[in-house]
């Protein structure tokens, strides 16, 4: 049986792992042409924010490459022990995103020529910022009910829950 979270967290986790790979691409490159000197080509450009800017940005995009992988592991299977590698890998892809939206907004506020490759993974990074906590909120929707999804409770795959202490063992005593 299909969950709310889940209906809405697997076209989510397509869209954000298309924009971290675009973001991935275009940093790259963009970071290249830093390294090299190349400031001055027509898509470059730049002020004193752009190499650390392009560097948590690459950071952030391989972290959120990363943490779509293994969401749809768990997407796949919704059980709350996949929950665990999913929602503990999106919180920290969501917070270098977050620190990468930080320098985004340094590096539109210090202003200057900025080239249109600079312009979209600036672009990228503050929507990721946004699609990335809806993310995370989507997989963690099952502490607010099992119909949101898996929640952190001990239950067995198919629903039961299991008795606080475990199953009852018969045998020798300790």
């Amino acid at each position: 049986m299909a969950t709310v979270g889940r209906n809405i967290a697997a076209p989510l986790l397509f869209l954000n792992l298309i924009m971290y790979f675009i973001v991935l691409g275009f940093a790259s490159w963009c970071f290249n042409r830093f390294i090299d000197g190349q400031t001055a080509h027509p898509s470059m450009g730049g002020n004193g924010a752009t190499g650390f800017f392009l560097t948590i940005s690459i950071l952030a995009a391989v972290a959120g490459i990363v943490s779509k992988l293994a969401g749809g592991g768990h997407i796949r299977s919704w059980r709350s022990d996949s929950l665990a590698e999913a929602g503990s890998s999106s919180l920290i892809a969501w917070a270098l995103t977050a620190l990468a939206f930080g320098f985004a907004c340094k590096h539109i506020n210090i202003g200057g020529w900025r080239g249109w490759r600079l312009r979209v993974i600036e672009a990228l990074i503050i929507i990721l910022t946004l699609t990335e906590l809806l993310y995370v909120c989507l997989i963690h929707a099952g502490l607010f009910g099992s119909r949101y999804g898996p929640g952190y409770r001990d239950t067995e795959y198919e629903g039961q829950p299991v008795p606080k202490g475990g199953p009852a063992v018969t045998g020798s005593r300790v």
